[in-house]
């Protein structure tokens, strides 16, 4: 009995454990990181924090996002990274769109929420 209950916690910490990799590329950088790095200096410096303070979220390629995408891009999906608290009062809050290899930036922009 305890060798099964042993086997099923380490089973689930291991599955725990990957599972907070989600978010991360093939090359073991953030998603986040990802994105930051492909930001001019302008746009880093509009980020007050940390570049970690964002969100990431699997979207669907609208009309909305499209027109921020490399018209190249024929998929359905991608990852939307929003950096937090870079809205100004002209202009929205500064988003980049990555690629699900989690490595390839393929447009950003900004939105208004």
């Amino acid at each position: 009995m305890k060798k099964l209950l042993c086997t099923s916690i380490i089973i689930f910490l291991f599955i725990s454990l990957t599972g907070c990799r989600v978010m991360e590329s093939k090359s073991g950088v953030s998603m986040e990181m990802v994105a930051y790095n492909s930001l001019t200096d302008e746009e880093k410096d509009l980020i007050p924090v940390s570049p970690k303070d964002s969100s990431v979220e699997k979207v669907a390629v609208s009309q909305e996002v499209v027109s921020m995408m490399d018209e190249e891009y024929e998929k359905d999906e991608v990852y939307r990274v929003i950096f937090n608290n870079t809205e100004s009062k002209t202009s929205g809050k500064l988003v980049v769109f990555v690629d699900f290899d989690g490595e390839t930036v393929v447009g950003k922009g900004v939105i208004n929420n």
